[in-house]
């Protein structure tokens, strides 16, 4: 048995070229890992569940549109080249009139619909692309 660790791949990550890959809304992928860290990419449109991750935090880097995170208390707007980080324990709601394309930033194994039961928008984690 080896301990070798695994060859090095010195290639970029290129956004635009991972997110032609799928066309399906809700349903993050993952592009890398970092330490115990996933970093997905997404494309989301509509309106999504009430949730909170009460163990983590969550980041939501906008790559393209605008997103508006509604909270109990109120909302944060985001452009395109803007970031937002939900700390853990808060209820949130991510929102996108029109196609939104952005990366999440979670530890591995957090579902997108936080601590809510399963149910039609909790996608299938750990798939990556």
């Amino acid at each position: 048995m080896s301990d070798k660790p695994s060859p090095v791949k010195y290639q970029a990550v290129n956004f635009s070229e991972k997110l032609s890959l799928f066309s399906e809304q809700w349903a993050p992928k993952v592009i890398a890992q970092m330490n115990d860290y996933q970093i997905k990419i997404v494309k989301i449109e509509g309106d999504f569940s009430w949730h909170q991750h009460a163990h983590t935090d969550e980041a939501f880097i906008v790559l393209e549109g605008r997103l508006r995170l509604d909270f109990r208390g109120g909302c944060v707007h985001l452009a395109a080249g803007e970031m937002y980080v939900v700390p853990k324990g808060v209820e949130h709601k991510p929102f996108a009139a029109k196609e939104v394309k952005m990366l999440l930033i979670e530890p591995q194994g957090v579902l997108n619909t936080g601590d809510l039961e399963q149910s039609e928008l909790t996608a299938i984690n750990d798939v990556w692309i």
